[in-house]
């Protein structure tokens, strides 16, 4: 089994990206028994080391679709993180546990993270399934897609509305009259939906 702290210094030498940090977590996901991993996991997190806690997530992402605890810790203790890339190892373990489960399997999960008062665990929904038409089922039901992140438009966190309104520009590539008919339902007179109605509909109306 590999040291913490040779882990840590592995984790460490990702300056840029997170490939690397990703492929240790396969690693130790496929090596080691799921309650290793977990131990590894957890003792990761405790790292003041941005990238060792990154390289617990992706390992946690990886346990989640069969370790409610793992799942809870995510949105509970992870989605608390101050280093914004944590976070976006947040959306992509959120993802990746939608794609063990399936993700039409996983639609209670992701409208109930949807619906979480903390801005990271929303984010980490809108954010992990990008592009959400690329991912099975939705691929098959866009408008799901749709009536998922349609609700964020008006989020009080400008950092949801960002990641919704780019989620729905990137649905518009190959649906643009269902945005187009869900962007006519917002209330432009919001300066936060006009935000995300720009972003939306930037590939559907080229003057704004």
């Amino acid at each position: 089994m590999p040291t913490l702290s040779s882990l840590i210094e592995r984790a460490q030498r990702s300056e840029h990206g997170f490939l690397d940090i990703q492929q240790a977590a396969d690693e130790i996901f496929s090596t080691h028994s799921p309650a290793d991993c977990l131990g590894i996991a957890h003792q990761l997190y405790q790292s003041d080391v941005h990238q060792a806690r990154c390289l617990a997530v992706f390992i946690l992402g990886r346990l989640a679709a069969s370790t409610p605890e793992c799942l809870d810790f995510l949105r509970q203790q992870v989605s608390r993180d101050e280093d914004w890339r944590v976070q976006e190892i947040l959306a992509k373990a959120f993802d990746r546990c939608c794609a063990d489960t399936g993700y039409e399997q996983s639609l209670p999960v992701i409208a109930d993270w949807l619906a979480d008062p903390h801005p990271n665990v929303r984010r980490a929904v809108s954010e992990g399934l990008r592009i959400w038409t690329g991912r099975p089922y939705f691929r098959d039901h866009p408008e799901a897609a749709v009536q998922f992140l349609s609700p964020l438009h008006s989020d009080e966190s400008e950092y949801v509305r960002k990641s919704a309104g780019n989620a729905l520009r990137d649905i518009s590539k190959k649906h643009p009259a269902l945005i187009e008919a869900e962007l006519q339902r917002w209330d432009l007179s919001d300066k936060r939906v006009l935000q995300t109605y720009k972003l939306a509909g930037k590939f559907i109306h080229k003057t704004l």
